[in-house]
């Protein structure tokens, strides 16, 4: 069943949805299980022009924004013993599609609606869609409430000014009315702690795995615990963006599974979730393996585990730990282990766990980040360079070896303790797919920044004086140039304020007013 029934999936899609919403066999999820899996939308598609969507998509922070050419997935699964089906099971999943990576929220929405789903029927289904029907957009940054089946859910979207690190508290208010409401403290984050336990020992040199692009497999026995840990681990580097593919949870019927698994080429940079014991043999040439038992919530912390040797891989039944052959760049951070075992033997709650370990991973990705983002920012040309009658200037080439040369006095050693080879994981790092993402987003960011100065620049010109100098083909010249500077601010979103796009509005029509009739009528008409 497809629901709202207008839906459009293409074959492919709705193939890798059906695979991907059930556990593999050999899992065994008795009961409900939840889990989430991410795949690749079809080509060929119409990218539906949602260009309000797009606009709430500006103010994300960069690892929430939405990527075209992927869909999430989020599952509630429920397998049950009932002697009156053929196959002695009842064995249902509802599964539903998204644009958006909040986990946490669509997570919580199923847990309310799905277990009465399996009791009732379609109609349910369309009274859930009603409600939906009736949420506000997801704006960045204000307090929503979404209605669900007699539940008002409260939450807040975060932004990118939002401070890293920070979650403004959506208070649970009583309310008069009978709703019940219920405060989602955050709409995406996984619970870190809960999915690092098992590896604990080994955090920081998953954190360099992931940061540096490295194919990663975890191997898990259920999809609940690979696709938390794979989103566990692509979220250790927030606030910098994951740019490779991740597939939470990934099966052989999956239609990348050749590309992935292929032996002809080099892993990719992904991170895949899997439960396949196949999957022991079939990615056994992977050069990082992390294999979780059961996810229990630890009475103690685990022994320390040492890094296993790949070749030791032969099955999934092999221990749990970490398979590879790196060696990590930086030197091991003895306090974190400490600071957090302290926590397991304090009974602390693993929520409190999980925010010593977001803010841990906060702290050494922008000790690694706060240089790079110090060098890319000498490379904006000075104000006094942009001239109203030139085009912006450009910005400057990212040199290898003059961000090198910042390291000696602008480094990490200024924010970060720890010590180990720095130069080396920032030579591995500018080689990754997550530099030339966020590279490129800085970039852009920079250019606009640029195009919005240039736009000032032209503002405080007098232009009527200039055009009453100039013939009439250079000022309908200048005039089409002024409108086009128009449309591409509002295009491309520069971060130019109202006021300066109302003058130089302003601007124009004053030029156009002083020219002969003719002309002002063909250039009032070239208006839209």
């Amino acid at each position: 069943v497809i629901y709202p029934p207008h839906s459009k999936l293409t074959d492919k899609e709705k193939t890798n949805i059906c695979y991907l919403s059930f556990p593999d066999s050999n899992s065994g999820c008795l009961g409900d299980t939840q889990f989430c899996f991410r795949f690749r939308r079809s080509p060929g598609r119409k990218v539906s022009l949602c260009c309000f969507l797009d606009q709430l998509d500006r103010d994300l922070p960069v690892y929430l924004k939405k990527d075209p050419a992927y869909y999430y997935g989020y599952v509630y699964f429920r397998q049950v013993r009932d002697k009156s089906l053929k196959r002695g099971y009842f064995q249902k999943s509802l599964v539903l599609i998204s644009k958006l990576p909040y986990v946490h929220l669509f997570r919580t929405m199923l847990k309310q609606i799905a277990p009465e789903y399996f009791e009732k029927s379609e109609a349910f289904l369309e009274a859930v869609c009603s409600d939906v029907d009736r949420w506000p957009p997801p704006i960045p940054g204000k307090i929503l409430h979404l209605p669900i089946m007699g539940i008002i859910m409260k939450l807040r979207i975060p932004t990118y000014r939002d401070k890293p690190g920070t979650m403004p508290i959506v208070q649970n208010m009583h309310q008069a009315d009978a709703q019940i409401s219920m405060a989602l403290p955050t709409v995406h984050e996984v619970d870190l702690f809960r999915c690092f336990c098992p590896v604990f020992f080994h955090i920081q040199m998953l954190w360099e795995l992931v940061l540096l692009g490295e194919p990663l497999v975890v191997m898990a026995p259920s999809p609940s615990e690979s696709s938390e840990t794979v989103l566990a681990l692509v979220s250790c580097i927030s606030p910098l963006k994951y740019c490779s593919d991740f597939r939470p949870y990934f099966t052989i019927h999956d239609s990348e599974f050749k590309e992935y698994t292929t032996r002809t080429q080099a892993p990719p940079s992904v991170i895949l979730g899997v439960t396949n014991p196949f999957f022991a043999k079939t990615l056994q040439h992977w050069p990082h393996i992390i294999r979780i038992g059961d996810i229990k919530l630890p009475g103690e912390v685990p022994k320390q585990v040492k890094v296993k040797k790949l070749k030791n891989l032969k099955t999934l039944d092999s221990k749990p730990g970490v398979y590879t052959s790196y060696k990590p760049y930086l030197n091991k951070d003895e306090e974190i282990v400490k600071q957090l075992q302290k926590g397991v033997q304090q009974k602390r709650p693993t929520e409190a766990q999980s925010v010593i370990l977001r803010r841990y991973f906060l702290e050494l990705t922008e000790s690694f980040i706060i240089p790079l983002e110090r060098y890319v920012a000498s490379l904006m040309p000075l104000q006094k360079c942009i001239s109203p009658w030139k085009s912006p200037p450009q910005l400057r080439q990212f040199s290898q070896d003059d961000f090198m040369k910042t390291l000696e006095k602008a480094g990490p050693q200024l924010t970060s303790g720890l010590k180990g080879d720095w130069i080396g994981l920032y030579r591995h790092f500018l080689k990754s797919p997550n530099f030339d993402g966020w590279f490129r987003n800085r970039q852009k960011e920079m250019t606009q920044k640029l195009e919005a100065l240039h736009l000032e620049a032209l503002c405080n010109e007098n232009l009527v004086f200039w055009s009453q100098k100039h013939t009439e083909v250079e000022t309908v010249d200048l005039v089409l140039k002024l409108k086009n500077k128009l449309l591409q601010a509002d295009r491309e979103q520069l971060p130019v304020k109202t006021d300066t796009l109302k003058k130089l509005q302003t601007h124009i029509n004053d030029i156009i007013l002083a020219l002969p009739d003719d002309l002002q009528d063909i250039l009032l008409k070239t208006g839209t």
